[in-house]
């Protein structure tokens, strides 16, 4: 009985009913005489092919190293655990006199390194930057394959342009600085202006992750009466309707209002018109992120005098910083959502809720590592994703 390597492809005439050759690297054999018929040979080669896909996955799973830096260890042992992994060891202690100190502990020769840390407060926005590049040279140093810096939340990301003379661009210069440190890839969620993509160059590819999809199931079963999505300024119309569109695909027809503003200063704003119709309807305001939260308030109270129903507020990022909580408490809302892409204080917090956005990192992760389309974590009804099996390990996306 001849046997051929699964390596060599041998023209057999079509009564045989066997095609041989599955490809480099399948270390079997096969006879003529073995294969009975069309069918089985075919299932033989689904078998075989599957378990070679098997082997490479497992192999590939095993490449993934993820690390956390002290900005949000919570929300990044929460992305380990939907990858059905552990974060790896290092070792990060300040020293007397404020100098960060840190350690990798695992050997990263040869691995895809991916890197956890908003650089938000607290802990101060200039200090978890500053640990976030000396962990991208530590593991540049350290002869990682492939480095992905992972930033739930992009610090100075509002220097994105220059609005008077003689002030920098903030947003940029993280970005060379990321760069010159040698980062291969950064995933952000909900960047201020998308532009801030750009900053990367092509070498070094930015996504931009959409914040607001981990809301849209809260919206869809609070039981909403003739919504409105509001955009609090003129640049949140398209985050606005792009949340608006998002929730009509799951049921929830809406409408779309926009609030005008003029600012007086940094933080601080005049007057506000509307654009659109809210009266007798239940309004959500979409926006970015909430800092103090004077802009987002007062927002709240003019949809109130204009005849809102009820009045939510969604913001992927809450800073909550100064008064930010104190006024929300006396606010007009009935509820704030937002991400835990950055750490909220400890305490009573009434009137705000925070959602994880940990599988929406995981899911933007995995397609990263494995190759996959990043863009299909954005389409609805869709069959379940791996990161959301309940698995002891995790498995191949079909």
């Amino acid at each position: 009985m001849a046997f051929f390597p699964r390596n060599f492809c041998l023209n057999i005439p079509k009564v045989i009913g066997c095609t041989f050759g599955l490809g480099v690297g399948v270390k079997s054999f096969s006879s003529v005489g073995s294969c009975d018929s069309f069918q089985d040979h075919e299932r033989a080669v689904q078998k075989q092919t599957h378990m070679v896909r098997s082997v490479n996955f497992e192999t590939r799973a095993r490449q993934m190293k993820i690390f956390s830096g002290t900005a949000n260890v919570e929300l990044a042992t929460e992305i380990a655990q939907k990858l059905k992994t552990k974060l790896s060891r290092i070792h990060i202690k300040p020293f007397a006199d404020g100098e960060i100190g840190l350690q990798v502990l695992e050997n990263v020769r040869g691995k895809d390194v991916y890197l956890i840390q908003p650089t938000c407060p607290p802990g101060g926005i200039n200090n978890n930057l500053m640990e976030l590049i000396l962990m991208i040279s530590t593991m540049r140093r350290a002869s990682a394959q492939t480095i992905t810096a992972v930033l739930p939340y992009y610090g100075y990301a509002r220097q994105d342009r220059k609005m008077q003379s003689r002030v920098p661009i903030s947003a940029a210069d993280v970005a060379r600085l990321l760069e010159a440190m040698g980062v291969d890839r950064v995933i952000a969620v909900d960047l201020h202006c998308g532009q801030i993509q750009g900053f990367f160059g092509p070498r070094t590819p930015c996504d931009n992750l959409d914040g607001s999809l981990v809301a849209l199931g809260y919206f869809k079963d609070l039981g909403l009466e003739n919504p409105v999505v509001v955009s609090p300024d003129a640049g949140g119309v398209y985050r606005a309707k792009r949340f608006r569109d998002s929730l009509t695909q799951l049921g929830c027809d809406c409408g779309l209002a926009m609030i005008v503003k003029q600012r007086i200063g940094a933080g601080k704003v005049g007057s506000m018109d509307l654009v659109g119709d809210v009266k007798d309807r239940d309004c959500i305001i979409v926006d970015d992120m909430i800092d103090t939260a004077g802009t987002l308030c007062k927002a709240g109270d003019e949809l109130k005098t204009w005849g809102a129903r009820r009045i939510y507020a969604f913001a992927t990022h809450g800073l909550f910083n100064g008064p930010a909580l104190e006024r929300i408490r006396n606010s007009s809302f009935e509820k704030v959502i937002v991400t835990n892409s950055v750490p909220l204080a400890d305490g009573e917090h009434d009137k705000i809720e925070q959602i994880s956005i940990a599988g929406l990192l995981a899911k933007a992760i995995y397609s990263v590592h494995f190759k996959c389309s990043i863009s299909d974590l954005f389409r609805l009804h869709e069959q379940e994703h791996p990161v959301d099996r309940q698995t002891s390990h995790l498995q191949e996306l079909q």
